[in-house]
């Protein structure tokens, strides 16, 4: 295989890229939004604080506006100081920037790799509030995941019926129709990844309608579409376990919390439902990220919320969920690495644990597309380049990337597709309107 020199990385230095218009007009917005959630809150600080939440209200919009300033006026990027344990590796990472930089002078908003500057502004609003005790577990977005979730209900209703229509005869199903059903919810899930609070600065972005019935009519949009390859590996585990006890495992590193959730819950209950797997291993953020990204917290509410609705189905998933928890059919992984700026392929050296875990997994499904920014760098690759050879280092298991793009990054196309797109429609590297299920074999 040719190797390809490595592209630049995306970034704000790009004048009228996509980088540069997120930095200047989206990211200041979600700071804003933070802002206002915080004052909002301050009577609920008070109420249950006294003097103290007054106090940290004021110190934490202080903080917030101060890191608004520097993004806007591009200030050169500053250590953290919270002394929480990821301090001191977002803090080398700086220093490593700041080799990189070299002649260009110290990392700064606009001139710094997009990824990078787009991380550091999370995990600097989450500094923000941890300085401000006693808020410092408020999570500034979870108003936002809740109200997506229930502005999604009618969609989720949908989805929790036909899926519990399909465990009802999921015994009896051909390989034909499972693996029918299988490409279903691959879809289900790879659309519910539309509901991105990050991309509409945290404006209301649910799932209004049900997706099952569009599904036919998405499929043209779908650039690299592997589901095939997602039947071959889960059929052939589930076969040689005929002839030998052994258990087959599915990671999913979760995106969205709220309608995109629901879309992965029931993708997971299927594999297990249908035997392609004996258990799913779920990952999520140990802080809040990226507006809408799932944390623990929002984890087990979209199941406590789930069981405790008044639709018969919606409630019979939440129960049948919180089973499989118990059960320890579901394991959820909490790592701090997921809310570092690094690119995958840093894992093995940077969180070996975790790359540990990984290669536990007989394939791993990567929502969204932070995800597929960290798995490919984040670099503008040529469409064509394979998706194997960006992943450089980085392959622990059996992988797939499933995401609507709203990145410009995208690799893996036949040669003329990513022109064809370019000149017919002109944004669609970034509208969410298409999306890969785009599969890597493990060496």
């Amino acid at each position: 295989m040719n190797k390809v020199a490595v592209p630049c990385s995306l970034s704000g230095k790009f004048t009228g890229s996509f980088a540069y218009v997120t930095i200047r007009d989206r990211l200041p917005q979600i700071l804003t939004r933070v802002i206002d959630t915080v004052h909002r809150h301050k009577n609920t600080f008070f109420e249950k604080y006294g003097e103290d939440g007054i106090n940290a209200e004021k110190k934490a919009i202080s903080f917030l506006s101060k890191l608004r300033n520097e993004l806007q006026t591009d200030k050169p990027i500053i250590p953290l100081a919270d002394k929480l344990p990821d301090q001191e590796l977002w803090n080398q990472y700086l220093e490593y920037q700041t080799t990189v930089m070299n002649e260009e002078g110290p990392p700064s908003w606009f001139k710094s790799p997009w990824l990078y500057v787009e991380c550091y502004l999370y995990r600097r609003i989450h500094e923000a509030i941890t300085l401000s005790p006693p808020i410092a577990d408020f999570d500034v977005f979870m108003e936002a995941k809740h109200q997506s979730f229930f502005e999604s209900q009618q969609a989720i209703i949908a989805l929790c019926t036909y899926f519990l229509e399909i465990f009802r005869t999921i015994e009896d199903l051909t390989d034909d129709q499972l693996k029918e059903e299988l490409f279903k919810l691959l879809q289900v899930s790879l659309w519910g990844n539309k509901c991105d609070l990050s991309i509409s600065a945290g404006q209301e972005n649910s799932q209004k309608l049900c997706l099952l019935g569009a599904l036919e009519g998405f499929l043209p949009l779908i650039l690299v579409n592997d589901m095939e390859y997602i039947w071959s590996v889960t059929s052939s585990f589930k076969n040689a376990r005929k002839n030998e006890d052994s258990s087959t495992r599915v990671d999913i590193v979760l995106d969205n919390a709220g309608f995109e959730l629901v879309t992965d819950l029931t993708l997971a209950d299927f594999l297990l439902s249908s035997k392609l797997a004996t258990e799913v291993h779920f990952h999520v953020k140990s802080i809040p990220w990226f507006v809408s990204d799932t944390t623990m917290q929002d984890f087990n509410w979209t199941v406590k919320q789930l069981q405790a609705a008044n639709h018969i189905w919606m409630s019979k998933c939440g129960i049948k969920w919180e089973s499989n928890m118990k059960t320890n059919a579901w394991v959820v992984h909490e790592h701090l690495f997921w809310s570092l700026p690094h690119e995958f392929c840093d894992m093995a050296q940077v969180a070996p644990d975790l790359y540990t875990e990984l290669q536990k997994s007989n394939l791993i499904f990567f929502k969204g597309d932070l995800n597929y920014r960290k798995l490919t760098g984040d670099r503008k690759w040529d469409f064509t380049v394979p998706f194997s050879q960006v992943l450089n280092v980085f392959q622990p298991a059996n992988l797939c990337s499933v995401r609507t793009l709203k990145s410009d990054v995208q690799v893996g196309l036949k040669p003329g597709q990513g022109d064809q797109l370019s000149a017919s429609e002109p944004d669609w590297l970034i509208s969410g309107k298409f999306g890969v299920i785009q599969f890597n074999a493990s060496v």
